[in-house]
């Protein structure tokens, strides 16, 4: 395989559309591709989702993927084009090219995505993805997410801080409620984390982060608990009692609960598990991102002839490429340029 070959297998678009083989956009909609595929339902990898629906033959995702958007979105969205559900590790075969979904450990139905063409070439997207209950896919191109690029971007307490979290909320629940926020997916991480240390206060959340929840336990995330509304009947009988957690969007963090006893968590923090801001309120530092350790180890596991870094979306794709041709003698490139 040459690399001269390569820029009509692979690349990435500057509307951030990663192209896989001679038919596969994948996050973003790409004209040329006629088939589309979804990762995962953040809004980063939903660019032109509404285009793909319309024109594309085929938008694909796993169906935990298509539930969460359905929700997010509204159920009448994916109505508008062809949506086919493909789980992993099962091939969806188009005009010759073979296209497989493989687990990730990122958000609920997050999926890597392989495309192996007629010459046998392994042109791989991890999207984002966790590396430690990631399976790690042989490629011969591999396309990497590289929000977390840079040498400085380690994390060596990923347990410590979920420990953390769980004192903290125990802290603030015997003083009152407690309020957590964070991104979809992260959220129910966050009730995964609480549920399995048996916090036993109720978990109290707007109407749509308690319709994703419920779609995490529908996919057979462990939240074995009632959830209610923020607008439920029971919420005066709650506030009564004085103890619950609640979980709000990191874009509610300054409108609501300003004087409550707050927890975010966050990705980007680096130096320490947890942090603390004021006086009730802390940073737990939970990612659903691989440090920069991660991506190396990924590449060093893979083995590709070629890896191109994601340069659309927020990270260090230049300074990852130049590490791992660096530190693996692999060649990289940054996409778009």
């Amino acid at each position: 395989m040459r690399c001269m070959e390569l820029p009509e297998k692979v690349g990435v678009t500057t509307k951030g559309a990663i192209l896989l083989g001679q038919h596969v956009a994948c996050d973003a909609f790409e004209k040329t591709r006629p088939l589309r595929v979804v990762t995962h339902a953040h809004a980063d990898h939903m660019n032109g989702l509404g285009q793909s629906l319309k024109n594309c033959d085929k938008v694909v995702m796993t169906s935990a993927t298509r539930d969460l958007i359905a929700a997010l979105k509204g159920s009448n969205f994916l109505k508008k084009g062809n949506v086919q559900t493909v789980e992993y590790d099962e091939p969806l075969i188009f005009n010759g090219e073979r296209l497989t979904l493989h687990r990730v450990d990122h958000i609920l139905g997050a999926a890597q995505v392989l495309v192996e063409d007629a010459d046998g070439v392994r042109i791989l997207y991890t999207g984002d993805f966790r590396i430690k209950n990631t399976p790690v896919i042989p490629s011969d191109v591999l396309v990497i997410e590289a929000t977390y690029g840079n040498p400085w971007r380690t994390r060596d307490f990923e347990e410590e801080a979920g420990n953390l979290l769980v004192s903290i909320v125990e802290k603030g629940l015997k003083q009152g409620p407690v309020y957590v926020f964070g991104y979809h997916g992260k959220l129910q991480e966050v009730m995964q984390i609480l549920h399995k240390a048996r916090i036993q206060a109720p978990f109290v959340m707007p109407e749509k982060i308690l319709q994703l929840s419920k779609i995490h336990q529908k996919h057979g995330t462990r939240i074995v608990r009632p959830l209610f509304s923020s607008k439920h009947k029971m919420q005066s009988t709650l506030l009564g009692h004085g103890q619950f957690v609640a979980f709000y969007h990191m874009s509610w963090r300054k409108k609501i609960a300003q004087e409550k006893f707050r927890v975010f968590v966050s990705g980007w923090e680096f130096n320490q598990p947890c942090r603390r801001t004021g006086e009730n309120e802390f940073v737990v530092a939970l990612s659903d991102h691989s440090d920069f350790k991660g991506l190396i180890e990924y590449v060093r596991q893979s083995k590709p002839k070629l890896v191109i870094t994601d340069n659309f979306r927020a990270g260090d794709a230049e300074t990852l490429a130049n590490q791992i041709e660096k530190q693996l003698g692999i060649e990289a490139r940054p996409l778009p340029s």
